[in-house]
């Protein structure tokens, strides 16, 4: 069982950055992949990145290649989402994700089988 927590999300302006920090709880951190999701209102739940193991593998939605950047901490259990360069397209709710399923990147959000609960992220124009 893992619980995950998200934190950091907020108001800011385009072109200005967030980083979103996702703790997890439970001590096999490491045995799972995490991702990243978001969603707007009125629209699906989207992948915006994953991340393998040991951190060592990286996928984006191509949306946000090149402006976000997931990383791991598995010493501390957090995984992490730096948002740079951020639009007003980039408002939503996001959630971090873990799976014990996957063992590769999956953009499936059914892939994933421990949820925390969202942080917002607005960014204005």
């Amino acid at each position: 069982q893992v619980r995950l927590v998200e934190s950091g999300g907020g108001l800011v302006q385009a072109g200005g950055s967030l980083r979103l920090s996702c703790a997890a709880s439970g001590r096999t951190f490491n045995n799972y992949f995490m991702g990243w999701f978001r969603q707007a209102p009125g629209k699906e739940r989207e992948f915006v990145a994953s991340i393998s193991w040991n951190g060592g593998s990286t996928y984006y939605a191509d949306s946000v290649k090149g402006r976000f950047t997931i990383s791991r901490d598995n010493a501390k259990n957090t995984v992490y989402l730096q948002m740079n360069s951020l639009k007003p397209e980039d408002t939503a709710n996001y959630y971090c994700a873990a799976s014990s399923i996957i063992r590769t990147h999956d953009r499936d959000g059914r892939a994933y089988n421990y949820w925390g609960q969202g942080t917002q992220v607005t960014v204005s124009s």
